[in-house]
């Protein structure tokens, strides 16, 4: 995809894909940086979001797991709430990397957010969502997350073994990174606080009606 790079200040749709092509979750963002191999953003607390829900409004969650990546899918309008994130997304990478902070402003943990890059276009980063994913304390002990879901999202083909076992590696990547003590996981932007008065991002209303 073609894409630019964007200015501090500017907004920024963080935006996930299907391998199908269709459109998943996608996140406004406020950007901090970006010199088009770092895009760094920031979705605070309240953010209006896209998400998908199954047929009738339940949230994939709560659908028992052997099922869970084999029902459709309906996007709806929702809200990023409970914590505020600051993510680096990686250009040529299978990782983003979200630091949360509570409400107070102080940091919580990262979360190694395991993804496919599809590049950017004027409006978006693009992204797949790998499903397996990593999180890392303040400490930098680390775990992995959701590797049930990813066994079963490769069951029914959302992803192939090829890009499961690349992203895996990713994950192992960054988990040696975590142990060292190296950017991300040094310390940089632990202490971030945005500027007062800045307005929630938006999601525009067409983006509700991509499929």
């Amino acid at each position: 995809m073609a894409g630019r790079l964007w200015a501090p200040g500017e907004e920024v749709l963080y935006a996930f894909r299907r391998i199908d092509g269709s459109t998943g979750s996608v996140a406004p963002a406020r950007v901090l940086a970006d010199d088009g191999e770092q895009l760094v953003c920031w979705v605070p607390d309240g953010t209006p979001v896209r998400t998908t829900r199954v047929p009738g409004g339940g949230h994939a969650r709560d659908v028992p797991l052997e099922q869970r990546f084999r029902v459709g899918r309906v996007p709806v309008r929702s809200a990023w709430i409970g914590s505020s994130t600051l993510r680096v997304v990686f250009e040529q990478e299978w990782s983003s990397v979200w630091w949360f902070f509570l409400p107070d402003g102080t940091f919580l943990n990262w979360y190694v957010n395991l993804e496919i890059p599809l590049g950017r276009t004027d409006t978006a980063v693009c992204r797949v969502d790998g499903v397996l994913d990593v999180e890392v304390l303040p400490d930098r002990s680390w775990s992995w997350k959701d590797e049930d879901e990813a066994i079963e999202a490769l069951a029914a083909g959302k992803i192939t073994q090829e890009q499961l076992d690349r992203l895996r590696a990713e994950g192992e990547r960054m988990i040696g990174l975590a142990e060292s003590g190296l950017f991300p996981f040094d310390g940089s932007w632990c202490e971030f606080r945005p500027e007062p008065g800045w307005p929630l991002p938006t999601l525009p209303d067409e983006v509700m009606e991509e499929r």
